[in-house]
């Protein structure tokens, strides 16, 4: 307790200097100690991914993007659970890259259209079209390179511990790794995403609008 002065006037409490210093060192301790009862992750530790994550926004716009939707409001709860959003709202980036391939391949016309009637010179033709548009927005939104890098035909080797999600071995497969094949198609990985924004403000159902000519 703070200890008085006695001068035969009203007694004036003196600042209890041990006290505050305790007060000091407590505030300290919460700050950079680690408590059994709360996050695992230190005060420090979280400081050093703020900075990370700080700088790192600054200089890559993907990866802010990124941040900016984790940062944003919760979805209302309805009887203590979160609101599920919609499959449309969920997935509105991909059905956004499916509306690109559209616009600027005929992707989705070409998909639905029954080609029977068609002969394999206009199916062709029209692949042509299909082809360069899709191949536009594949390159604009992704960065794809090859799981492999040997070419297609030659005989390759497949270590132990091959990853399987990169390696599907085919054929008459026995024994254990390592094997020895020939590479019929290299594969393809994405090693780079850019996925289009959608606007709240828009249906991302919609792939196409109806085109009314007047």
């Amino acid at each position: 307790m703070p200890k008085l002065q006695h001068t035969g006037e009203t007694p004036v409490p003196l600042p209890d200097f041990t006290f505050a210093l305790s007060l000091q060192k407590g505030i300290l301790e919460h700050i950079f100690m680690e408590k059994p009862m709360q996050s695992k992750t230190s005060f420090l530790a979280r400081l050093r991914t703020a900075l990370s994550c700080f700088s790192r926004a600054l200089a890559d716009p993907d990866f802010c993007r990124q941040v900016s939707d984790l940062l944003r409001p919760s979805q209302p709860q309805a009887g203590g659970h979160p609101v599920e959003l919609p499959p449309e709202r969920l997935h509105a980036s991909g059905l956004a890259v499916l509306s690109l391939l559209q616009r600027e391949g005929r992707l989705i016309d070409f998909l639905k259209e029954d080609l029977a009637a068609f002969s394999d010179a206009e199916i062709g033709a029209s692949a042509r079209v299909v082809h360069a548009g899709c191949r536009k927005v594949l390159s604009e939104y992704f960065a794809i390179e090859p799981a492999l890098k040997d070419a297609e035909g030659v005989t390759i080797k497949v270590p132990a511990g091959f990853d399987a999600q990169r390696i599907r071995l085919t054929g008459n497969i026995a024994g254990q790794p390592p094997f020895r094949g020939t590479l019929k198609h290299h594969g393809w990985v994405a090693t780079a995403v850019r996925m289009p924004t959608v606007s709240e403000a828009l249906d991302p159902r919609v792939l196409a609008a109806a085109e009314v000519e007047l």
